[in-house]
């Protein structure tokens, strides 16, 4: 089939009320977390199931009252360079689009898995506001909102947001407090905090390292994306022999598959790099929503990963987990990790999980989140794969990953060892 979506001219959507600020709080300090992607679009699509009264009106409400307390995000960027982005907490609000699609949330998320990724890509844009392909500048909303009402009464909000105002954890715990007041709550069950001292005082060698990884390759000039699903039955294998979570069973077996085809030296080290809440690590208080998520390694010789049992993947992974505090008191979070190792496609694969992160548990008045989605742009990233939520009752399949981590010369071959997982 054929989604048709309709939308309405963008309208900005300002704080309910009038928010005082003093010199102290009229503006926010980016951390040394949050300057390197003070301009990165980040998507999240949330799917709902279930019909709200007047999705758009109703949505439109809690965002323009849980600005008054997320003030800071209807503010601009400035600043003259790098060392000075902040944010300036104008009040001018965010950029919101209402809209009406021919089909049933069902048929959307069966259209988008049917597709070919580009294609599923297609029909996501058109579930969200168009953002700058460059970008976010100084004079854009921090935030892009389009709520998308369907033919059964279900909806999809697609959202997009300045990585430098918020990290995944902290706009989860945004759209939650936009759920909330649209439900009628008093204020956000969560008290937001945007600035915090502990993430200002994070160790300068972590953020330069976490930088060098980020944004210290050039990727290759084209990624094939693909839409896969690691068998439930594989994961409840790996839990089973090693009591590891989901998503290191997940991350194991995407870092196996991906070793076996872009790597031929069994002995050059291979590099699995995860994202961590580093919230509880680094000490800052409840509430913040500022970016706190750190990238950490697992290394491991290509050939044993490829050639191993995946248990002992899962024990790297581990390790390395296990190391995080200790590496973000040293500020050390790449170790002995040469510029080399680091920068080439074949040797590191960049995992991110969004589940049990805060999407799934928004609410904005007929039920939890049924599907959280997302999508990124070509050659804006590493290598990399996104395990997302998938619709409800698929868990029972396994865990849906979006993958864009080999190039179209490998695809097939990797497509085929994901087959036999």
């Amino acid at each position: 089939m054929c989604t048709v979506v309709t939308k309405s001219p963008p309208e900005i959507v300002r704080p309910s009320e009038p928010v005082t600020t003093t010199a102290a709080t009229s503006k926010v300090i980016f951390s040394p977390l949050d300057r390197p992607l003070a301009i990165v679009p980040i998507v999240v699509l949330q799917v709902f199931e279930h019909p709200i009264h007047e999705p758009v009106e109703t949505i439109r409400r809690g965002l323009s009252r849980a600005l008054v307390h997320y003030y800071p995000l209807a503010g601009r960027l400035a600043g003259d360079d790098y060392d000075d982005v902040h944010i300036d907490c104008t009040g001018e609000g965010v950029t919101f689009v209402a809209a009406n699609a021919d089909c049933t949330v069902k048929e959307l998320v069966r259209d988008i898995d049917c597709r070919s990724p580009d294609a599923a890509k297609a029909v996501i844009r058109e579930l969200i506001v168009d953002y700058p392909a460059n970008g976010f500048g100084r004079a854009d909303p921090l935030v892009l909102m389009q709520v998308t009402a369907f033919a059964c009464g279900g909806f999809v909000v697609g959202v997009t947001w300045n990585h430098g105002a918020a990290d995944g954890f902290g706009i989860a715990q945004f759209l939650q407090a936009v759920g909330e007041l649209a439900r009628g709550l008093p204020t956000p069950a969560v008290t937001p905090v945007r600035w915090d001292g502990w993430a200002q005082a994070v160790a300068p060698s972590t953020v330069m390292a976490s930088k060098r990884f980020m944004f210290g390759v050039k990727a290759p000039t084209r990624l094939a994306l693909h839409s896969i699903t690691i068998p439930a039955r594989t994961i409840d294998g790996v839990r089973g022999a090693t009591a590891c979570t989901m998503f290191e069973a997940v991350a194991a077996a995407l870092w196996r598959c991906r070793t076996r085809v872009v790597m031929s030296d069994p002995d050059a080290p291979t590099v699995l790099a995860i994202t961590v809440n580093s919230r509880k690590h680094v000490g800052v208080k409840d509430g913040y929503y500022g970016n706190c998520a750190t990238v950490h390694m697992a290394v491991a010789r290509s050939g044993a990963v490829a050639g191993g049992d995946m248990t002992e993947a899962v024990r790297a992974i581990r390790r390395a987990k296990e190391e995080i505090p200790e590496r973000l008191k040293k500020g050390d979070v790449i170790g002995e990790l040469s510029k080399e190792q680091l920068g080439g496609y074949e040797s590191v694969l960049l995992v991110t999980c969004w589940r049990n992160i805060g999407f799934e548990a928004v609410d904005y008045g007929g039920g939890r989140t049924a599907r959280v989605m997302t999508t990124y742009e070509q050659g804006r990233v590493r290598p990399m794969c996104v395990v997302c939520l998938p619709w409800q009752g698929e868990e029972e399949e396994g865990a849906r990953v979006l993958s864009g981590c080999v190039t179209p010369h490998h695809a097939d071959a990797f497509l085929r060892e994901i087959a036999t997982l």
